[in-house]
Formats: C-alpha cells, sequence, structure tokens
C-alpha cells in the first residue's frame, strides 16, 4: 500500500495545502484547506479521491480558512485537528481574516480535536499525531511511518523555522518539540512544510542555522 500526495499552494501566502491519499483505496484528506477552495474542489475531482477529513495542523487563518466552505463542497466531510489549545485562534478567525485582508472568515470549532499519539486514518493508511507547540500552543505534525514522511505544517521550514512572535508563541518551546519530536524520527523523512520546498530532517540537522545539531565544523 503506498500513500500518495499533491500539494497546493493556496490563499496569497502561498501556504502548502496538502491533499494526501491511499491509492488502493483513493479515500483521502485534506492537510490545511487555507483558501483558494474551488481550486482544491477541481483537484479532489481530477484525482478522483473521496476526502473523508480535512486535517488542520494549528489555526492560523492561512491554513485554516477554507475549511468550512470545502467541507460544504464536498458533503459536510469531518474536521479534525488541531489541539485544543489553539481553539483561541479558532475563535479568532473573523478577527484574523479582517487584519490581513482575506475574505470574512467565521469561527467554528473542530469535530474533534487531536492530542499527541492520537492516529488519523484514511484508506489503509494511518499517520501518527504528533503536539508540536511553539509556533502556536496547539500544533500538530502529523507523520507517516510507512511513507517515512510528515506534514509539519509552519513547525519547520527549509532552512528555517516558524514564527514564534504571535501570541502564545514562544521560540525554546518551538526549537524543543523540533529536537525532541521531529529528529527522533529520522534523517530520511522527508517533509511539506506549510510554505515553500519540501526538505528532510537530516538535510536540516546539518544547515539550518536555527536547529541543525550536525553541521559540519569547518
Amino acid at each position: 500500500m503506498s500513500l500518495k500526495y499533491q500539494v497546493v499552494p493556496v490563499t496569497s501566502f502561498a501556504q502548502n495545502c496538502s491533499i494526501v491519499w491511499c491509492d488502493e483505496t483513493m479515500q483521502g484528506i485534506v492537510v490545511d484547506p487555507g483558501g483558494d477552495v474551488e481550486v482544491l474542489k477541481q483537484t479532489i475531482d481530477r484525482l478522483n479521491i473521496e476526502i473523508v477529513k480535512l486535517v488542520l495542523t494549528h489555526g492560523h487563518l492561512d491554513h485554516v480558512g477554507g475549511t468550512q466552505s470545502l467541507a460544504a463542497l464536498l458533503g459536510h466531510t469531518e474536521i479534525i485537528g488541531p489541539h485544543q489549545e489553539d481553539h483561541f485562534w479558532l475563535q479568532s478567525l473573523s478577527g484574523q481574516s479582517q487584519m490581513f485582508g482575506f475574505p470574512h472568515t467565521e469561527a467554528f470549532e473542530p469535530n474533534e480535536w487531536l492530542n499527541d499519539g492520537d492516529k488519523v486514518t484514511f484508506g489503509n493508511q494511518v499517520l501518527d499525531v504528533l503536539h508540536t507547540p511553539g509556533h502556536t500552543p496547539g500544533h500538530v505534525v502529523l507523520f507517516s511511518e510507512s511513507a517515512q514522511l510528515a506534514f509539519v505544517g509552519d513547525v519547520l521550514f527549509s532552512g528555517g523555522i516558524g514564527r514564534t512572535d504571535f501570541p502564545k508563541g514562544d521560540f525554546d518551546t518551538l526549537v524543543k518539540s523540533i529536537k525532541t519530536k521531529l529528529w527522533p524520527l529520522g534523517g530520511d523523512v522527508r517533509f511539506v512544510p506549510g510554505h515553500g520546498p519540501e526538505s528532510t530532517f537530516g538535510q536540516e540537522r546539518a544547515t539550518n542555522p536555527f536547529v541543525a545539531d550536525q553541521m559540519p565544523l569547518y
């Protein structure tokens, strides 16, 4: 069995929304449907995937702004995540959308919050949930052990890490999340960040100036 995915950049923030599916059953999920829901729906239809869940890594507008619209377009698909510590972000969506000039976005609550150790299932695929606070207090990462692939939202980027100057963000907490939750998964794990190009944990351990612990000594 194999996990497939397609990244669709959405919103003016070029947020990496991921359509992820099991190629045996063609059941799938959408990770962080931040906006441009018509484009997402067209891609889902073209790929002929049955979307069973919309999964949120954290509550920032560019990651969740299209969630309710897409759920309605797909037939009221279940919304799960992030961790309940991001409840206040989801409740502030109206203000966030006004502040950033996005279409008005109503506050909402997911059908289910996610906790560290939970599993997200679709078709024959299983994603492990890791609670990774720091960028936001309720941020989660989704990890496929079989595919050696992680969807990390705004925790880690190629060459960078998430911002920590938002309410309830914390730099030391974010670095601890990366080093204690992500690095143990293995250097070969490829990750899809919330923005920008993909990388591997090994590459970031060797070169990322914020969290590298295996940078070569010159």
